[in-house]
C-alpha cells in the first residue's frame, strides 16, 4: 500500500528536517516559541465559515478587515488584501484590472505561470520583455528598464507591465527605473514580489530595498513563502491611486475561493501581530544568520556561492561541482544528512532560508558542505552552463484559437498552444504562440523522462499545439 498524505507528512516531520524550502516559518517552532502555540493546538475548531462576527473575506467590515490594515501598515501602502490561493490570486487580478479585455501587457518572459494563465482569461496579448541571462550559470536574471522601454516603443498600446522581482534565485530587478520608465508613459506597474515579502523589513545594507518602496503600484507578496503564514496564502498590496480599487475587488472575488479558509486567513493575521510586535528583532536575527553562513561559507575552499549587487542574499545559491557534484547529486547528499532545499538549477542548488530559521539550521548546512569538501577530491571542472534551452528566444506566432494534442517528437516547427512548464521554478519554457524547436522539446523530454514534473506534458508524452 502507497503511503497517504498523512502518513508522509507526519513521517516527515518527525524526522525534525533542515528546511531551506518554503514555507518561511520552518515549523511549528516558530508559533511556539512566538506565543501562538494554542492556535496549533485548536486549528481543527478554527475551521469555519461565514458566521456572524466572522466578517467577510469579499466586504471586509471587521476583523478580516482589521487584519487588512495591520498589512497596510506593515507594508505603507494605500491598501492591502489578504489572498488565500497564494499569489497566483493575487498575479490574475491584478493583470485582469490593469489590461482591458482583449488588451496587450509587457510581461518578462520569466513570469510565473500564473501570468500567462490571465492572458488567456482576459485574451490579453503578451509582449515579451526578455530578462538578461546571469553569466556563468544560464539562469536568468532582472529585467533592464532599456528592455521595458523597448516593449513601449514596438507596442504603444500595451496598457501594464509585469515582472517578478526578485525572482525565484533571487535576483531583483531595478524597478525603481523601470516604475519611472512605466509611469511616464502613464501605465500600470505590477510586481511580482512572490519571493520578496521580506524585503520591506530589512533595515542592513546589502539587501534589495521592496517594490512598495520604489514606485509599483500593485505588488503581490508570498506570505508564506520567507514569513510566517501557512502556504497558500499572501497579500496583493495596492500603492498607488491609479489603480480601480472596485475593479480590483471584483476580479479578486472572480479568481478566488467563495469559500475562503478561516485557519489560513488567521495565519495571516498571526505573522503580521509577529512582524508588529517582534519584526525588527526577528529580521535582525535573520540578517545575523545570512552574514554569519556567508562568512563561514568563505572558509570552505571550493565552494561557489552566487554574489550579485542585485541578488536578496536570503536566497543560498551554492554551486560545489568543484568536487565532482552537479546539483541533483548535491540535493541527495543533503537530504541524506536531513536537509531539505527548494531548487536545483545545474550544479546550483538553491536554500530558500525563512523567518523561521535558526543559527542551527545555517550550522547544519556549513557542517554538511565542510564535511563534503573533506571527504571528496577537487576535480577540474569548468563553469557548467544551464541548458540554452531553458533561456532561448522562440520565434512569436501568435496564440493558436484552436489546439489539438500530438506527440513532442512530432511538435517540432508547430506553435505552442498550452504552456510547457519544467516545475520547479514554474516559469515556462514554451508559451502560446511560440515556435517550438528540437533544443526546447528534447530538453523537456528529458526532464519527464528523469521523472521530474513538466506542466503542459502527459504522462504519454503529447502536447497541445495549434491546429494546422
Amino acid at each position: 500500500m502507497k503511503t497517504s498524505i498523512k502518513d508522509f507528512l507526519i513521517n516527515h516531520g518527525a524526522q525534525r528536517p533542515v528546511s531551506f524550502h518554503m514555507p518561511g516559518h520552518k515549523g511549528s517552532d516558530f508559533y511556539k516559541e512566538n506565543g501562538y502555540g494554542e492556535f496549533l493546538n485548536n486549528i481543527m475548531d478554527c475551521d469555519i465559515t461565514e458566521i456572524p462576527g466572522a466578517d467577510n473575506l469579499f466586504q471586509a467590515e471587521d476583523i478580516i478587515l482589521e487584519t487588512m490594515e495591520k498589512y497596510r501598515k506593515l507594508y505603507e501602502t494605500r491598501k492591502s488584501y489578504l489572498l488565500v490561493n497564494g499569489s497566483s490570486g493575487g498575479i490574475l487580478a491584478s493583470i485582469l484590472t490593469a489590461v482591458s479585455k482583449g488588451g496587450k501587457l509587457v510581461m518578462a518572459r520569466n513570469c510565473h505561470k500564473s501570468a500567462f494563465n490571465a492572458l488567456s482569461l482576459g485574451d490579453i496579448t503578451p509582449v515579451y520583455a526578455f530578462p538578461e541571462t546571469v553569466e556563468g550559470y544560464g539562469i536568468l536574471g532582472k529585467v533592464s528598464p532599456e528592455e521595458i522601454a523597448r516593449c513601449f516603443d514596438e507596442n504603444p498600446e500595451a496598457e501594464a507591465v509585469i515582472l517578478p522581482s526578485p525572482n525565484y534565485y533571487g535576483i531583483c530587478s531595478d524597478i525603481k527605473a523601470i516604475a519611472e520608465e512605466v509611469h511616464k508613459r502613464g501605465k500600470i506597474l505590477i510586481v511580482d514580489q512572490a519571493h520578496g515579502a521580506h524585503l520591506k523589513f530589512f533595515d542592513e545594507e546589502g539587501f534589495p530595498k521592496a517594490a512598495e518602496e520604489l514606485g509599483a503600484d500593485l505588488v503581490i507578496n508570498s506570505i508564506h513563502k520567507t514569513l510566517g503564514s501557512f502556504t497558500q496564502t499572501a497579500v496583493l498590496n495596492v500603492c498607488s491611486d491609479a489603480v480601480d480599487l472596485a475593479t480590483l475587488e471584483d476580479k479578486l472575488q472572480v479568481v478566488e475561493s467563495s469559500s475562503p479558509s478561516y485557519p489560513l486567513m488567521a495565519t495571516l493575521d498571526i505573522n503580521a501581530d509577529i512582524m508588529l510586535e517582534k519584526g525588527k528583532e526577528l529580521m535582525n536575527n535573520w540578517a545575523e544568520n545570512i552574514k554569519w553562513f556567508y562568512e563561514a561559507a568563505e572558509t570552505i575552499e571550493g565552494l561557489v556561492l552566487m554574489r550579485r549587487p542585485e541578488l536578496d542574499p536570503t536566497k543560498l545559491n551554492i554551486d560545489m561541482s568543484a568536487y565532482g557534484f552537479d546539483g541533483n547529486q548535491l540535493e541527495e547528499y543533503f537530504m541524506e544528512k536531513g536537509i531539505f532545499i527548494e531548487l536545483v538549477a545545474g550544479n546550483v542548488v538553491m536554500c530558500m532560508t525563512g523567518i523561521g530559521n535558526k543559527r542551527c539550521d545555517f550550522e547544519c548546512l556549513i557542517d554538511a558542505l565542510k564535511e563534503l569538501a573533506s571527504a571528496h577530491k577537487k576535480v577540474e571542472t569548468s563553469k557548467t552552463e544551464q541548458p540554452q534551452a531553458l533561456t532561448k528566444r522562440l520565434q512569436w506566432k501568435g496564440v493558436p484559437s484552436k489546439k489539438e494534442l500530438i506527440s513532442i517528437n512530432d511538435a517540432a516547427g508547430r506553435v505552442c498552444a498550452m504552456s510547457i512548464i519544467p516545475y520547479p521554478p514554474g516559469i515556462p519554457i514554451a508559451c502560446p504562440g511560440e515556435v517550438l524547436d528540437e533544443e526546447v522539446l528534447e530538453y523537456v523530454k528529458k526532464r519527464k523522462l528523469a521523472q521530474e514534473k513538466v506542466i503542459g506534458m502527459t504522462g504519454n508524452f503529447e502536447i497541445y499545439v495549434g491546429r494546422e
